[in-house]
């Protein structure tokens, strides 16, 4: 049964503001300063455009909300990736600031706002996903009277959620400003790979018309590579 809307905007209110106070921390902690324009842009670039998307979900579809903000993984094996996808997410967030304050790398300003660019452009990909999919879910399930979604981004890839997310998390380092911190950021794209390829023998089993769908939709990530 879904929450009710107040119980449910409370916890959405605690995990976003709570979200924004660790990056911030984050950020500015490892680079020792609050000078670090790079990073109050990133945050700006994601903040904003996340603020419009909950208001849109909880007027529209906070059922879908409160499947996002659900914590722990049903399957041990996807525990497992969701575990080391988080260390890596870490490390890609830990290092700009460092790198930031010891001067180790240096991104060009265009670089930056490209990547920024990037990354609201894996965000907008994002919200597409959950507008075509009210069961998208954070963790991997099939909950009852789901149905497989063929439409918007799922005509493209079987995975168009997980593209959003490569996306973001590849272009964050340089939109931090950090040249290092893009060497774990691009071991997160394999660690997808293996999340994908367990989620999909579960939907295969547990999702009807996932095995068709697979037939229409051939590629699973990137349009005519895989």
């Amino acid at each position: 049964m879904s929450e009710s809307h107040p119980h449910l905007l409370r916890r959405v209110l605690v995990r976003f503001g709570a979200g924004a106070l660790v990056l911030a921390a984050l950020f500015f902690g490892t680079a020792g300063t609050l000078r670090y324009w790079q990073a109050w842009l990133y945050l700006a670039v994601l903040f904003i455009p996340m603020t419009f998307v909950l208001v849109y979900l909880l007027r529209r579809d906070p059922s879908l909300l409160e499947r996002r903000i659900r914590g722990r993984e049903p399957r041990s094996g996807q525990r497992s990736v969701v575990s080391v996808a988080a260390l890596i997410i870490l490390l890609a967030f830990v290092l700009p600031g460092l790198d930031q304050r010891f001067g180790w790398s240096e991104v060009p300003p265009g670089v930056v706002v490209v990547a920024d660019l990037a990354v609201l452009l894996g965000y907008g990909l994002f919200f597409l996903v959950l507008r075509e999919n009210s069961y998208a879910a954070r963790t991997v399930t099939v909950e009852s009277g789901q149905q497989v979604v063929t439409t918007g981004p799922y005509r493209a890839v079987r995975h168009p959620m997980y593209v959003a997310v490569v996306v973001m998390y590849v272009a964050s380092p340089l939109a931090l400003g950090s040249a290092w911190a893009l060497l774990p950021a691009l071991l997160l794209p394999f660690v997808i790979v293996l999340r994908i390829r367990d989620e999909e023998r579960m939907l295969a089993d547990g999702l009807p018309g996932y095995r068709e769908y697979r037939t229409q939709t051939k590629y699973r990530l990137i349009p005519g590579i895989w």
